[in-house]
């Protein structure tokens, strides 16, 4: 059952059964994550009594996204719904130290098992169940091979990138998104850059899903070395094989 829901992923909202969604659609969860979330940190032990956060739930789950103008809204429909399910699994749970709490048997051993939070399906969409990392990994990774994805998708830990004090809009995501991207390379206990020895400290991120986002580990320095500084980007790209690769420590202490 599990298989054919995967291969059916892209019939499933292929009929309409919700609204079309219009320009700023995501308005209700711009005005959730500009209250609640600054410098990427989220005030959880408020806007879990926040009623809003459930009707945008429910404004996701009676959309769908097959029905929108285009890939960008279809794009930042997936990552705020991804984003606003994971702001409901910790809201529900709150107070939790770190997502990975949620696990059955915690981070290692629930990969393993496929029992981390990210397996269950508590996410619903136009009638059907989903899991966070069928959104992730079968819908918005295959679907739309945009690298930038990973600086948006937030998993409630402090090394992830940082929530976005607005939804994404698909009219504007393309700037949101190289936005991001720039934010994320910018924070120096998530990636860091030693000119001197050739090293660049980059996040875990770029280890997990390093394919993502180019070949090998020059193509990966060459992707980067757009959001980063000129003189940092130039000293890259004249050499990107010259330089090393260390990975930093993941916290995965709550965002809060």
């Amino acid at each position: 059952m599990m298989r054919t829901l995967l291969l059916s992923l892209p019939l499933l909202f292929g009929g309409f059964s919700g609204a079309a969604i219009a320009r700023d659609s995501h308005a209700l969860f711009s005005e959730l994550l500009t209250q609640y979330v600054h410098d990427g940190r989220v005030n959880y032990r408020e806007l879990k009594n926040d009623a809003r956060l459930q009707q945008y739930l429910e404004q996701l789950t009676n959309s769908n996204p097959a029905r929108l103008e285009d890939n960008r809204e279809q794009l930042a429909f997936w990552l705020n719904a991804y984003n606003a399910y994971t702001l409901k699994i910790i809201c529900d749970n709150y107070p939790v130290e770190s997502i990975n709490d949620l696990h059955q048997g915690g981070l290692i051993v629930g990969t393993l098992i496929k029992r981390t939070i990210w397996d269950r399906p508590f996410v619903v969409i136009d009638e059907h169940r989903l899991t966070l990392n069928q959104i992730e990994h079968k819908i918005i990774r295959p679907g739309f091979k945009d690298p930038r994805i990973h600086f948006a998708l937030v998993c409630a830990a402090v090394s992830c990138p940082s929530l976005r004090s607005e939804a994404y809009e698909g009219y504007k995501l393309d700037q949101q998104l190289t936005e991001q991207g720039r934010l994320f390379f910018e924070q120096r206990d998530k990636n860091f850059f030693e000119l001197q020895s050739g090293t660049a400290h980059l996040s875990k991120i770029l280890d997990w899903y390093g394919k993502d986002f180019g070949k090998g580990k020059a193509g990966i320095l060459l992707y980067i070395s757009r959001f980063l500084p000129d003189d940092l980007a130039e000293a890259i790209r004249i050499n990107p094989k010259a330089w090393r690769i260390e990975h930093t420590q993941y916290n995965w202490r709550l965002n809060e």
